[in-house]
């Protein structure tokens, strides 16, 4: 494989993994979450609809398997790499 390839990986990798953090901050948990520190009532009361938190869920499952998929293609690429 070429060396753009590992490049590429680099380069989703670390922007998959801001957006997983930023994702993964948003989201509410049983103190309410850093989502209502933005704000104050206005997040909270939108953070709470379940539209918006089904949205979240999905756009950070999504978000994981993409940074999943750059560390399994960039592994896989060094193993060919070291090999040949």
């Amino acid at each position: 494989m070429p060396t753009w390839f590992a490049y590429t990986m680099i380069g989703l990798l670390v922007l998959t993994s801001v957006l997983l953090t930023l994702l993964i901050l948003l989201h509410r948990g049983k103190g309410g979450g850093m989502s209502s520190m933005f704000g104050g009532g206005v997040t909270s009361s939108l953070a709470g609809s379940s539209v918006a938190e089904k949205n979240l869920d999905r756009y950070t499952v999504l978000v994981g398997v993409i940074w999943f998929a750059c560390i399994v293609g960039l592994g896989l690429w060094l193993k060919v790499h070291q090999a040949g």
